[in-house]
């Protein structure tokens, strides 16, 4: 049995805590925020293979309490052409399809049977630095305080300490030339099928919405911005909701309105990915999820990658007898994969980009590929992946 640390407490260090629990180690998670940061956020679909990896964790039954099925997804041009209507990402043999749920109550979801399987979770301790001592890892936080333990494990994101720590000269992560927000329309009725994820191409923002079963409206914009965006670009202004609505304004879409029947629309936040972290690991230090690997979120997978790693590792460390190997059999079992869904992200992303001329010519491509798509759906590969749980990991 292995005292695992684990810095970050959200989706992906939660579920990797719990799959080392379940395979006999003691994590630890180290979350940097208080208790009271319950998962601020917005709401994500997840994709059939990231739930069937948490079957065997027994927490597949709980995450689809959680959320709502979201089988189908319909794509549209602006001006009210529907160009297809497809299946959002299959199914699993037992007829489970993707669901989408609010980030904050995934969370909350995860958190609570995390406690209640007895994995202790430590709050305000941000990871200020690291450092292996032979048979084991040394981690100091910024409040002071420190902790041994066999191995530390980077589950803190996007701008992971982890990741700097193993590799100081490791890649900063690129930016996708988008701003996201959306929001929780109330009060409005729409004749759309429940579940169905509606997606239009727009003149000037891409626009998606689904209808929850109880009538919600969940949406989601990308905004285009070529220039990194700063701290104050970020910010909820007074004009925020009108400079969405002007956008939107110019497509034959309900987005107009259901912008207008929402409360609190989400504060902007940009897109960024990572073509390839080079280093993922040292002897007891590994990174895992947005820290090893972040991708777009037009490749629907960012939390099914999360999952999938957090199954992996525990299988490694399940069953490699040391360590070292068994993170090296990791990032084997882990890197082409992630790398693939990363570069799929970005091409599925970049038409949501496109600008007045590039407009014109997506809308032709996107219009000629939905009329002869091609036999074999090229996103397949992602959902399509399954983790045998109780398969040994050969060392």
């Amino acid at each position: 049995m292995a005292k695992v640390l684990i810095a970050g407490g959200g989706i992906a260090g939660t579920i990797t805590a719990i799959a080392l629990h379940e395979t006999g180690h003691e994590p630890v998670i180290h979350e940097a925020y208080d208790r009271t940061a319950e998962g601020v956020g917005a709401f994500l679909t997840l994709a059939v293979n990231g739930l069937d990896a948490l079957a065997p964790l027994g927490l597949k039954s709980l995450v689809k309490g959680l959320g709502f099925d979201t089988p189908r997804i319909k794509m549209h041009l602006g001006d009210g052409r529907e160009l297809a209507d497809f299946a959002l990402g299959g199914q699993l043999d037992d007829g489970t399809v993707s669901q989408t749920v609010l980030r904050s109550e995934l969370y909350i979801g995860l958190r609570d049977e995390a406690v209640r399987r007895g994995i202790e979770i430590r709050y305000g301790k941000r990871l200020a630095d690291a450092r292996e001592t032979g048979d084991g890892v040394l981690a100091t936080f910024e409040d002071g305080s420190s902790t041994e333990g066999d191995l530390l494990i980077g589950a803190d994101g996007l701008r992971s300490r982890v990741r700097t720590i193993i590799d100081p000269k490791a890649p900063s992560p690129r930016y996708v030339p988008l701003l996201n927000t959306g929001g929780l329309a109330e009060g409005l009725r729409l004749d759309d099928e429940p579940g169905v994820m509606h997606m239009t191409f727009g003149k000037r923002l891409f626009f998606a919405h689904v209808v929850h079963p109880d009538g919600g409206v969940w949406w989601f914009a990308n905004v285009p911005r070529k220039r990194k965006p700063s701290p104050s670009d970020l910010t909820v202004t007074a004009t925020w909701r009108e400079d969405l609505i002007r956008g939107l304004a110019v497509d034959r879409t309900p987005a107009v309105e259901i912008v207008r029947a929402t409360r609190e629309i989400y504060r902007p936040w940009a897109t960024y990915d990572f073509p390839s972290v080079p280093t993922w690991r040292t002897d007891r230090m590994v990174i895992i999820g947005d820290a090893a690997h972040a991708t777009s979120p037009a490749a629907g997978q960012g939390a099914a990658m999360a999952i999938e790693d957090a199954v992996t590792l525990a299988r490694c460390l399940r069953d490699v007898p040391s360590i070292p190997k068994a993170l090296a059999v990791y990032e084997g079992l882990r890197r082409e994969r992630v790398e693939a869904v990363v570069e799929r992200g970005k091409r599925n992303g970049d038409d949501k980009a496109a600008g007045p001329v590039g407009r014109v010519i997506r809308d032709f491509f996107l219009t000629r590929a939905f009329k002869n798509p091609p036999a074999e759906d090229p996103n397949a590969f992602m959902w399509r992946h399954r983790i045998d749980w109780e398969a040994p990991v050969a060392s």
